[in-house]
């Protein structure tokens, strides 16, 4: 959907059948990212799951750095969204047949023996066996029978939504806080981003220096993150990013200082980006399997607003769009500091298990 949008949009014969191609291209790429982050790292430990999250965003920030040599390459608008669907035609060739369903999925979902498929191909691919009497299930269903009493592939299916989460009222302090600080996040980072137009320089080599200011961000990150925890380091990555873009607010527009408000702006970046990836493995931490896409979609969808409502702000004076990216950097820092920290914690499957869990970690308190 997303390659016959893109190459539709590039022949759209007038302003308001591109603004609906472009509104539809959205609704087909929204969960895009959400899907695949949550389905390449729930099988994953706990030891390794921050370093392998935070390793994919690399491409991510290859992305765009191949889109400004794209887009510098071929002036016309229409040329840039031929040339931008093709990456989506190589992955679905080439990468999507490789692409196998979650085994966390398919077992609240009752579909057991499609789960330890997937786990012994995992196996194999490792170098490893997986005997022919090991079998998964939830850990409420291991914890309230026997051996004796479960049937594999006979599990329970266990569906719920995001009206779950708020009804549970951890859940719902955890979404409300990763809305505000996905919204923050969202703000600063394709704030910083956009405003590249107001920088006075080459538009097409900021965007290249924002994309690679970004790797060292996820690389640095993704050291740290099993060594500081999810909550210390996120805190310290937004306002890494704020403080510099408060420093950028206050520079001039000539000579030397614009080049020291451009350094501002490249490390807001370098300190946002490490932020705003870093919420995928923290929000994938927070919620069990069978609301975790949802949940973390719908604190993205509020990231969007923050995206939406960028432009208006990057159109005012630069200096004061630093200071307004700057704030936002230093709100979402503090509302971080409510959330738990969940660094070695295991993924939940229900809400039942994070629900004992938490309430475990009451009565210890």
């Amino acid at each position: 959907m997303n390659i016959a949008l893109g190459l539709l949009t590039s022949i759209s014969p007038n302003y308001w059948i591109y603004v609906i191609l472009r509104l539809l291209t959205g609704f087909s790429t929204g969960g895009i990212g959400v899907c695949a982050f949550v389905l390449a790292i729930e099988p994953i430990g706990p030891t390794k799951r921050g370093f392998a999250g935070m390793s994919t965003f690399y491409f991510f920030s290859s992305g765009i750095a191949l889109i400004s040599g794209i887009a510098y390459t071929f002036q016309s608008w229409r040329f840039l969204y031929i040339a931008s669907s093709i990456p989506s035609v190589i992955f679905l060739c080439l990468m999507l047949p490789f692409v196998s369903e979650s085994p966390r999925w398919y077992l609240i979902r009752g579909k057991t023996d499609e789960a330890m498929k997937i786990m012994r191909n995992i196996a194999k691919s490792n170098g490893k066996h997986l005997p022919e009497n090991v079998y998964i299930v939830l850990d409420q269903a291991a914890n309230s029978c026997d051996h004796n009493c479960i049937e594999i592939g006979k599990n329970e299916i266990v569906t719920m939504s995001v009206i779950d989460v708020i009804k549970l009222p951890s859940t719902r302090k955890h979404l409300l806080l990763l809305m505000g600080i996905n919204f923050t996040s969202a703000t600063v980072y394709y704030g910083l981003n956009l405003n590249a137009t107001n920088l006075n320089t080459n538009i097409y080599l900021s965007v290249l220096l924002n994309a690679v200011a970004e790797m060292p961000a996820y690389l640095l990150t993704a050291i740290l993150i099993d060594r500081f925890g999810r909550k210390s380091l996120g805190v310290g990555t937004q306002w890494f990013s704020g403080i510099f873009c408060l420093i950028g607010g206050l520079m001039g527009s000539h000579g030397s200082w614009m080049v020291v408000r451009t350094v501002c702006g490249v490390l807001g970046i370098f300190g946002m980006a490490g932020t705003y990836n870093l919420l995928y493995v923290y929000a994938m931490e927070l919620f069990p399997t069978v609301v975790r896409s949802a949940a973390i979609g719908s604190a993205r969808q509020v990231g969007q607003i923050g995206a939406i409502l960028v432009p208006f702000v990057v159109v005012m004076d630069a200096n004061l769009s630093l200071m307004v990216f700057g704030a936002c950097g230093i709100l979402g820092g503090i509302l971080m500091f409510s959330l738990p920290e969940t660094l070695n914690r295991p993924l939940y499957d229900t809400m039942n298990e994070m629900e004992d869990e938490t309430n475990k970690s009451l009565v210890l308190a």
